[in-house]
């Protein structure tokens, strides 16, 4: 046989095709678990390569970050337009331990209150809580028609403006710098500083839809298991369960040795 003739005696049978593997097949599901702060725990599940050799599934769950409904938090359907982002922080055993790492509106709804014939205020501030977080708090508001008005528009000056502007940086500071992230979440829920806004500005301009739009996480501080477990309603400590045998018996205190 000459050289270099029937290459194709080297080769392996034609046609033969590599075997496929189902990528899911190597990955595992994971339960998020929300703060207690919030209603339902249960946010939904992720999925993670499994641990195999120096690559630690762990490794690649810690920092994700989530976007939930705060409907889906609540089981009320009126704050369908906050989104929440959560944080993976610590892994139990199938469960994703999450912390809040900010809030949003969702476009449909910024987009419905933007309108002709009223001026748009927003604010933004850095504020710290008492427990270490460096927040950035956006706020919004519109002015509104006042009784008996006759005018068409609500436009108001640009000193009334910055007046309302004044306002809100007072609020959002004195709300914001005398508590912790956990009440301080709670009270973006329950819209404590949206209405705070509104009843102070009432003597400068009239005022509606007065929210806080956004929140960011600019600086957290070092990262504390006990203070994760605590906002999850579990204790970081590990307390010993006493263990005695069935035929045990203690001896009794003698007197003299």
């Amino acid at each position: 046989m000459a050289v270099g003739k029937n290459k194709r005696l080297s080769k392996g049978k034609k046609g033969l095709k590599k075997k496929t593997v189902d990528p899911f097949a190597r990955k595992d599901w994971y339960d998020i678990k929300a703060p207690s702060f919030f209603q339902v725990r249960n946010v939904g599940k992720t999925l993670v390569n499994r641990t195999q050799g120096l690559k630690n599934a762990k490794d690649f769950l810690k920092g994700r970050v989530l976007e939930v409904s705060l409907a889906d938090l609540t089981s009320n359907q009126e704050h369908s337009f906050r989104k929440i982002r959560l944080q993976v922080q610590e892994i139990a055993g199938k469960n994703c331990l999450t912390n809040f790492h900010g809030m949003d509106f969702t476009t449909d709804k910024l987009r419905s209150l933007v309108k002709k014939w009223q001026s748009l205020i927003e604010a933004h501030v850095d504020v710290k809580t008492t427990d270490g977080y460096l927040i950035r708090v956006f706020t919004i508001a519109f002015t509104q028609r006042r009784k008996n008005q006759v005018s068409k528009t609500t436009y108001a000056t640009s000193a009334q403006i910055r007046a309302i502007r004044k306002k809100m940086f007072e609020v959002i500071n004195k709300e914001a710098s005398s508590c912790d992230l956990k009440e301080l979440v709670q009270k973006f829920v329950a819209e404590v500083i949206g209405s705070d806004i509104s009843k102070s500005c009432q003597g400068i301009y009239p005022l509606q839809h007065a929210h806080v739009r956004k929140v960011k996480i600019l600086k957290a501080p070092r990262f504390d298991l006990g203070k994760l477990l605590e906002l999850h309603g579990e204790s970081g400590e590990d307390k010993g369960v006493k263990v005695v045998g069935k035929d045990f018996k203690e001896p009794e205190i003698q007197a003299d040795v």
